[in-house]
């Protein structure tokens, strides 16, 4: 299935007292680009949710966010900086050995020190929230790939009529090219019979323009190539692979092909059938560039 390279997916999942959100954005890109944005404390999974992103996402550029919020309370944990406690316990007994101060040193005045006690989060274990963050992850990659599919639905169409379009074009340049060549015929015909009149005559030079002018104007090798490449293209359409580059392949060929075509046929009718083929090439191109 054809997908466009634009899409958007969000996601939420809960575990551990945290609710986890995911939402992905993406862009046009040449290759394939994922780029998370994620709390420092989750910088371990970025990776794992990077290959995971990329197994959906072959082409475009991804921007991942993902949030935390803390659901329910969360108990700190108190430790005891023993080297500062006993920093403290040794200038006091300093100070006591210096100064006339009675009474004994006890656990209050240590306690009543900065930073003897400390309040610290509790260690986070990030194996238990990965179930939690990849069920996020996996919604919104649904939704992403969904809206994906969707606009590459509507640009499948929207090629598909461009092809034809050009198959019909193409078509209508190979029927005009044998009239080309005839009607260059009657115009020499028609001089030929003023040379007669005028007593000039060279048939065999007459006979050798017509041959020249054939071979010259000869466009069937670009008109069968184009037919392919069109042929390819469509081919391209149906194919559940990521098919942009080779379309972006096949545009290249196809142009090259019509240039030809439009500088080697002397007629006005193919001329202006060059014009509306490299319109459909171009608007296909504009498409092309959204297409994974």
């Amino acid at each position: 299935m054809l997908k466009s390279m634009t899409g958007y997916g969000r996601g939420e999942a809960s575990a551990c007292g945290r609710k986890f959100t995911v939402e992905l954005k993406s862009v046009n890109h040449r290759f394939s680009e994922v780029v998370v944005r994620l709390p420092r404390t989750m910088m371990s999974l970025e990776d794992r949710i990077r290959r995971k992103i990329q197994r959906s996402a072959a082409r475009g550029r991804v921007d991942v966010y993902i949030s935390v919020e803390e659901t329910g309370e969360r108990s700190q944990q108190v430790k005891v900086d023993k080297t500062l406690a006993l920093a403290y316990h040794k200038a006091m007994k300093e100070l006591k050995s210096i100064l006339p101060i009675i009474g004994d040193i006890e656990l209050r005045d240590l306690v009543n020190m900065p930073n003897v006690f400390i309040l610290e989060d509790p260690e986070e274990d990030l194996e238990e929230w990965w179930p939690a963050v990849e069920e996020a992850l996996d919604e919104a990659l649904e939704k992403f790939v969904q809206m994906r599919t969707a606009e590459g639905l509507q640009l499948k169409e929207d090629l598909e009529k461009r092809v034809k379009k050009i198959k019909q074009y193409n078509q209508a340049i190979r029927q005009r090219a044998p009239k080309v060549v005839e009607e260059y015929r009657e115009r020499l015909n028609q001089r030929l019979a003023e040379w007669k009149a005028d007593g000039i005559l060279d048939e065999n030079r007459i006979a050798g323009e017509v041959v020249i002018f054939a071979e010259r104007s000869n466009i069937t090798e670009e008109t069968v190539r184009l037919d392919s490449h069109l042929n390819q293209m469509a081919e391209c359409l149906q194919s559940d692979e990521p098919v942009g580059r080779k379309l972006d392949f096949l545009l290249q060929e196809m142009n090259r092909e019509i240039n030809t075509i439009g500088s080697k046929a002397n007629d006005l009718k193919i001329s202006n059938y060059v014009v509306s083929v490299k319109s459909e090439i171009e608007k296909i191109r504009e498409q092309v560039q959204n297409i994974e």
